[in-house]
């Protein structure tokens, strides 16, 4: 269940907000000018978060990396390589 508090209102009430967290893993949506803008979750939920970031970061990895081999299949390895390189040189010189 989701709770939502004033910044000003958590100030006052912070050990009986962060006990209900901790223990009864109740989320909190924290405002300022009736602005959500942070968010206060039990820690194992918050690492649950990260693992599913994380995973989804490494799903659009594999899937930019099968697309990068599947468009590069015609060409070699150092054909490739060559093309790096010269990208690289391109790059570097518009930074000078």
């Amino acid at each position: 269940m989701n709770k939502t508090i004033g910044v000003t209102e958590l100030r006052r009430k912070f050990g009986d907000i962060f006990n209900e967290v901790a223990r009864q893993h109740t989320l909190y949506i924290l405002t300022r000018r009736n602005r959500p803008e942070v968010a206060m979750l039990p820690y194992e939920q918050y690492l649950t978060y990260l693992q599913l970031g994380e995973r989804g970061v490494l799903e659009r990895l594999d899937k930019h990396l099968a697309r990068m081999a599947k468009v590069n299949a015609p060409y070699s390895d150092e054909e490739v390589e060559a093309d790096l390189i010269e990208a690289t040189k391109i790059v570097r010189s518009k930074r000078r």
